[in-house]
């Protein structure tokens, strides 16, 4: 049995990072289109995450996943599960660094924007149709606000895959979940 972690926003919101969902203000911004047009206002938005995401630590459910060596594709920029010894996919790149932070606006992969290529998106999709009947693929905190949750869900799905939500409360239920499956 063969285990992948699909992550989201969710599993940190334990380590008091604010999902997009919960900031609409900023999520309207994440667009290719408006770091054009306003790279002053887009690199202050950029700088404004960062700022919520320094000093974020991981949470219970980044370090199990890591203790147990679960892969993971994540949706997160926010380098947690890096820092919990994970290797995770991040299918929407990472923030800049604080040296390019002026040019913020012109940067792709830090992060992937709405209107840009995700090119870690293919990767994913071959993880998941790697899996087989009777493996897990364990979605931590994944809305089904975004095409891609919902199609990694899907193809797992057709490949009769079994799918464990866990939306809420992750910093204590992913542990308890992965003991139950590895220790069966």
């Amino acid at each position: 049995m063969k285990i992948i972690a699909f992550t989201g926003a969710g599993i940190s919101k334990q380590s008091h990072i604010p999902t997009f969902m919960e900031r609409p203000d900023v999520r309207e911004k994440l667009f290719r289109s408006y770091a054009k047009r306003h790279p002053e206002e887009y690199n202050e938005v950029i700088q404004q995450l960062k700022a919520n995401m320094n000093g974020a630590k991981p949470n219970d459910a980044h370090l199990v996943l890591a203790e147990y060596k679960i892969p993971i594709i994540t949706m997160n920029i926010d380098g947690l599960h890096q820092l919990a010894g994970s290797d995770a996919l991040e299918l929407h790149g990472g923030l800049p660094e604080d040296d390019e932070m002026d040019r913020a606006y012109s940067l792709y992969n830090k992060p992937v924007l709405y209107g840009d290529p995700a090119p870690q998106y293919q990767k994913a999709y071959e993880m998941i149709f790697n899996l087989q009947e009777n493996d897990i693929l364990l979605v931590i905190g994944c809305s089904y606000h975004t095409a891609i949750a919902c199609e990694l869900r899907d193809v797992a799905k057709s490949r009769g895959v079994k799918i464990i939500e866990i939306q809420e409360d992750a910093a204590h239920k992913v542990r308890q979940v992965l003991k139950q499956l590895i220790e069966r």
